[in-house]
């Protein structure tokens, strides 16, 4: 009896389960990759990227942001809910987040043309960038802006010798 129960519940936390990974963003498609699900472009420090959507039918863009170095941008298309249903169907919802986080809300909005109208164009921006410091190391000790003069490239004066009594 009691094996019985515990396998109605371990079925019952499997359909809660599942279709939550559904929601999860990888570059790969993540848990559950399809056709249909989100997009992830991941910017590092040798190789920043650039994201352009155009709409096909002006060749204009309508979407271009150059994603920081360490961080990624996720975005989905949900058809339908756009605010015109002629020149833009569809709705893109997306966030930049710290490169390698899979789950997550798309916090922005943008109403688009719809899917057969659209072009995503992937860019590497040549050279590297560096991505920002965090801000924990704000107070390392080894930090170059922490350093004396003398200890600089630059040079400076090196401070007076002291004896350990004085």
């Amino acid at each position: 009896m009691k094996r019985h129960t515990s396998l109605h519940l371990l079925a019952a936390a499997s359909l809660v389960l599942i279709p939550a990974l559904g929601g999860c963003y990888g570059p790969r498609g993540a848990a559950m990759p399809y056709t249909g699900n989100g997009y992830t472009y991941v910017s590092s420090e040798m190789k920043p990227v650039t994201i352009t959507i155009y709409d096909t039918r002006t060749e204009e863009p309508f979407f271009k942001l150059d994603i920081p170095p360490g961080k990624q941008l996720t975005m989905n298309f949900l058809e339908g809910k756009g605010d015109d249903p002629v020149e833009r169907p569809d709705r893109m919802v997306y966030a930049i987040l710290d490169a390698g986080t899979s789950t997550g809300r798309l916090t922005n909005q943008l109403t688009c043309p719809p899917t057969g109208c659209r072009r995503i164009d992937y860019q590497i921006r040549s050279g590297t960038e560096w991505r920002e410091e965090p801000p924990e190391y704000t107070n390392r000790i080894d930090a170059m802006k922490d350093k004396p003069a003398w200890w600089t490239p630059q040079g400076g004066e090196l401070p007076k010798e002291k004896k350990f009594y004085e």
